[in-house]
């Protein structure tokens, strides 16, 4: 087995080059470059990269057995659940795209959230008509009806060739008997505890009778949780949507003012969607249809980008981001106008991924200077058709692969825990518009399309993506991270395919982001200084700070699959056999 750890408490540049030093390489390895700074990790058979080390190693064990890529992905799922509980979960939602090898065919598999029945309109608006960002984003009034259970139970009755029960073995044995709390769950407890103390339940699990949050090396035990995963495993899905859990959110959100009941558990339904598909260089691009916004404009930017020869302009010179921001710009533009619940509204799908719609978009780029974002609309297409989540991706020997990308929007969620379930509720109704014109927490704007309305599904920038070359998978990618979900995924592909980075390298490189509004282009530490001056004289307003992104992405060349865990947020693992 051949695994890579990152570790905390490095600056961003001493982590890079211990991740760089993990492993090294001889020159007859299939991977070996002279010029390569950082090397991914190899296998031969099946490979998991997940966020958790737990979760990569319970999903591993499993392909291990025979299992296929669906098998592995449901396990790792149930198991972050436990293990990485500020985004993984029971009472979110996501996307899985899945590709079938004996079927050649890509399915994408729906899980978000909806909104109750009772939600409304204008619910979030205060009497002066604005937006209260506290009920939309920290009150029980914030969770949408979950989706994750369902989606996880659907793809494996599908897809799946294990039974729930065995996909269930993991995450039951640590919630029960306790895994080693390790530095980042410890420093994430401590900085969720004032928004956790408002939770009764949420205290009692995540923190000790004092108050304090768990330290590194502390056994976390969740009994609550154990018995919800135990009633998933021994009824399925109809546990959670119509049964023993199910009467426990109902009885909690009577009591608590919040709107989730037991028919819209019933009701609740995951789907299967046709991915939206795209080209880019020679290569095939599978990702998610809306609600999802990301596979839209993944597709979007690629088809403008395809219009420049990035190679030759060099990777992130300022000539090269200046492109990346002008079309960043224009689809994120779009995105506040043309996408929301498909089911709600017409979506035009084939208009904003057509390569004519692209060629319109490069001749307004102005390749001297910043466009200004007030003057940057949203375009008319023509045809008419989240900060805490995590990504994972599984290949296996047959030639399966899965992308699978879920969230409870903030880290954990709304902080609140359905007592008796240890089962932590969303907060994704701040992912609705609110009010059209009104950013939500990640600073996007949405229109009409996005409006809360009963059980409508909210818009998302998850992207799980699945990459083709020659008609078989070729890179398996996803990220966390809100907004920049789409920008990251974006640049792992480029880094890839015009850069020809191996998937450390492209993992490794500093990214960008542009969302339209703000007008900001924001950096992370490590580009040129000299690089970040020229864009501040094209007229780039230009901020240096957070990471952008955390992708977990695998390879397949030839013989061999390569993958990498990113560094950006400690404790993922890669690993494969």
């Amino acid at each position: 087995m051949f695994i890579l750890n990152t570790f905390s408490k490095f600056s961003f540049f001493l982590l890079l080059v211990a991740i760089s030093a993990a492993q090294t390489f001889s020159k007859e390895d299939p991977l070996y470059s002279g010029k390569a700074r950082f090397h991914p990790v190899v296998a031969k058979n099946a490979m998991v990269a997940s966020e958790n080390s737990y979760a990569t190693n319970a999903g591993l064990q499993v392909l291990k057995e025979g299992g296929n890529a669906v098998d592995a992905a449901v396990t790792i799922g149930f198991t972050l659940a436990v293990t990485f509980p500020r985004a993984g979960n029971l009472g979110g939602g996501g996307f899985m795209l899945v590709y079938l090898a004996e079927k050649d065919e890509v399915i994408s598999i729906d899980y978000r959230e909806k909104a109750p029945l009772q939600a409304s309109r204008d619910m979030f608006l205060d009497q002066e008509g604005n937006v209260d960002k506290e009920k939309s984003q920290n009150s029980i009034l914030s969770a949408g009806v979950p989706g994750t259970v369902a989606g996880l139970t659907l793809a494996l009755e599908k897809y799946g060739t294990i039974s729930l029960e065995r996909a269930l073995q993991p995450a039951i044995k640590l919630a029960q008997n306790g895994f080693p709390v390790d530095h980042e769950l410890s420093k994430s407890l401590g900085q969720a505890k004032k928004r956790m103390e408002k939770s009764p339940a949420s205290m009692e699990i995540f923190y000790k009778e004092n108050g304090a949050p768990y330290e590194e090396g502390e056994l976390l035990t969740q009994e609550d949780l154990a018995w919800s995963l135990k009633q998933i495993s021994k009824n399925g899905s109809k546990a959670f949507y119509n049964g023993a859990i199910s009467k426990k959110i109902d009885s909690f959100m009577k009591q608590n003012g919040g709107l989730i009941r037991s028919h819209d558990l019933k009701n609740y339904k995951a789907v299967t969607r046709k991915p939206v598909e795209g080209s880019y260089r020679g290569y095939e691009i599978y990702s998610m249809p809306p609600p999802s916004s990301g596979g839209v404009h993944l597709i979007q930017m690629l088809n403008i980008l395809e219009q420049f020869p990035l190679s030759s302009f060099g990777h992130n010179t300022a000539k090269t981001i200046h492109i990346f921001a002008e079309t960043m710009k224009h689809a994120y533009a779009d995105r506040s106008k043309h996408l929301g619940d498909p089911d709600f509204s017409p979506i035009p799908i084939s208009g904003l991924i057509s390569k004519k719609y692209a060629e319109s978009i490069k001749e307004r780029i102005n390749m001297k200077r910043a466009t200004p974002s007030n003057e940057i609309l949203p375009g008319d297409p023509g045809a008419q058709e989240g900060i805490n989540t995590t990504h994972f991706s599984v290949m296996d020997g047959e030639g399966n692969a899965v992308s699978n990308t879920y969230t409870l929007n903030f880290s954990y969620g709304s902080k609140i825990t359905v007592p008796g379930t240890g089962i932590l509720l969303n907060n994704e109704m701040d992912d609705f518009s609110a009010k059209p014109g009104s950013p939500n927490a990640y600073g996007l704007v949405g229109g009409k399309l996005n409006a809360i309305a009963p059980d409508k599904r909210m818009l998302s920038s998850m992207s799980p993506t699945i990459v083709m070359k020659d008609g078989r998978p070729f890179l398996v990618t996803g990220s966390p991270g809100g907004s920049r979900i789409i920008t990251t995924v974006l640049q792992i592909i480029v880094n890839v395919i015009d850069f020809n980075m191996n998937i450390s390298e492209a993992t490794n490189a500093v990214r960008v982001h542009h969302q339209w509004l703000p007008d900001v282009l924001n950096v992370e530490t490590g580009l040129s200084e000299d690089t970040i001056n020229i864009l501040r004289e094209m007229g780039y307003k230009v901020e240096i700070g957070s990471t952008i992104g955390v992708a977990e992405s695998i390879i397949k060349k030839g013989d061999y699959l390569y993958g990498a865990s990113d560094p950006r947020r400690p404790g993922g693992l890669t690993a494969g056999y």
